[in-house]
């Protein structure tokens, strides 16, 4: 034991160490080491380090519509359950029993209270626990003061975020000048039209860095989407725990060549220049998105282990443009786009994830059209290593 103990400790002491490469400026950096992507050790390591400090993003406020409505989501092993409160204020907590640790939400739902199914035992929405039957005779048990470990949530242009950091920085520390950044997409008034989960065989960064780079488009999105996207501008220089970076397109990017003719209204608060393109952020460390000229389209990703990763892909639209009685047609038509390049993404992604589980694998550098994905890996090797 003594020996994997010491093996274990070698291999984290290796991988930082080869984070040191990974610096600004990212034209100059490595890119990531292999094992941060697959390596067991390093992957309860980085769940300490990047998901156990700071914000997450976990979706849309809009998911949230009643009281009752919940959310259940796992971060590595760590069930989480987010729920409307009779008050309309989102609560985030564990979903792990007080009795015997089951999960008791599973999935996305409205409930009347939060029911353990494995005995029965029953949670308010803030998470107290208010009735625990045939526990009557066991001895110095009591109900009253019994709760579920509550975590920090809170909101901000339209998009929740959960902290499982007992004093983190207030989320307007954390996203700094990110409202003012994507002021002109009016992302409060965004509503969702459709979301869909994927679990994809890959680590969690790779999902993140694909949807981030413009170099793979032409390998992997030949026929599709490739021929939108000339080369993009730098990435911004930004303040907070994100990067994002515009790019104009020659076409409308939410929709295939066939289908240009059916965009629906532009967002009207857009400058001339944010209509000509989208722009594509990254918030630190599991949520992105591309904001373009009619429609948003994100994905927040949860790793489920170092080489599994569950991602929940959003679409969302002007509150106004949704009530359009062509609307429910026509964002079919979209949602068909999203759906065939992220089918082309998922085969490419499994293939590097193999490539990334070999010995022999090594430390590449980043291109011109990955900026964003460069700058992620140093914040990423700042607080890791």
């Amino acid at each position: 034991m003594k020996s994997c103990n010491l093996e274990l400790t070698v291999s984290a002491e290796s991988i930082k160490q080869a984070l040191r490469a990974v610096r600004h400026p990212v034209a100059s950096s490595s890119s990531l080491p292999p094992p941060c992507y697959h390596e067991e050790d390093w992957f309860r390591h980085e769940m300490e380090r990047v998901f156990r400090h700071g914000w997450l993003g976990i979706g849309h406020r809009d998911q949230w519509k009643m009281p009752g409505d919940y959310s259940a989501i796992n971060v590595g092993n760590i069930a989480i359950a987010v729920v409307m409160d009779e008050h309309g204020t989102l609560q985030a907590m564990s979903n792990s029993c007080l009795h015997r640790s089951s999960r008791i939400l599973s999935g996305k739902g409205r409930c009347r209270a939060m029911v353990c199914p494995f005995h029965g035992w029953s949670y308010d929405y803030s998470g107290q626990l208010v009735s625990a039957s045939r526990m009557e005779n066991t001895q110095g048990f009591s109900e009253k003061g019994m709760a579920l470990k509550k975590f920090h949530v809170a909101t901000q242009d339209g998009f929740v975020f959960l902290s499982l950091e007992e004093n983190p920085d207030t989320l307007d520390q954390w996203l700094g000048d990110f409202s003012d950044r994507h002021a002109c997409w009016s992302l409060d008034d965004l509503v969702t039209g459709r979301q869909r989960v994927l679990d994809v065989d890959c680590n969690w960064k790779l999902f993140l860095e694909v949807f981030n780079e413009y170099y793979h488009l032409p390998y992997v999105h030949p026929d599709s989407i490739s021929r939108y996207y000339p080369e993009p501008d730098p990435t911004d220089d930004v303040i907070g725990e994100y990067t994002t970076q515009f790019g104009s397109t020659t076409a409308n990017p939410a929709l295939l060549e066939e289908n240009q003719g059916c965009s629906l209204p532009r967002i009207k608060s857009l400058g001339e220049r944010e209509k000509t393109g989208a722009r594509y952020t990254w918030v630190y460390p599991n949520m992105t998105f591309a904001a373009g000229s009619d429609c948003l389209w994100m994905y927040h990703v949860y790793p489920l282990t170092a080489t599994r990763t569950r991602a929940v892909q959003t679409v969302c639209f002007p509150s106004q443009t949704t009530r359009l009685p062509e609307f429910e047609a026509t964002s079919e038509i979209y949602y068909s786009r999203f759906d065939i390049a992220i089918h082309e993404d998922i085969p490419a992604l499994e293939k590097q994830q193999a490539g990334m589980e070999s010995p022999f694998a090594v430390q590449g550098r980043f291109s011109a059209l990955e900026p964003s994905v460069g700058n992620f890996a140093c914040w990423y090797a700042s607080v890791t290593r």
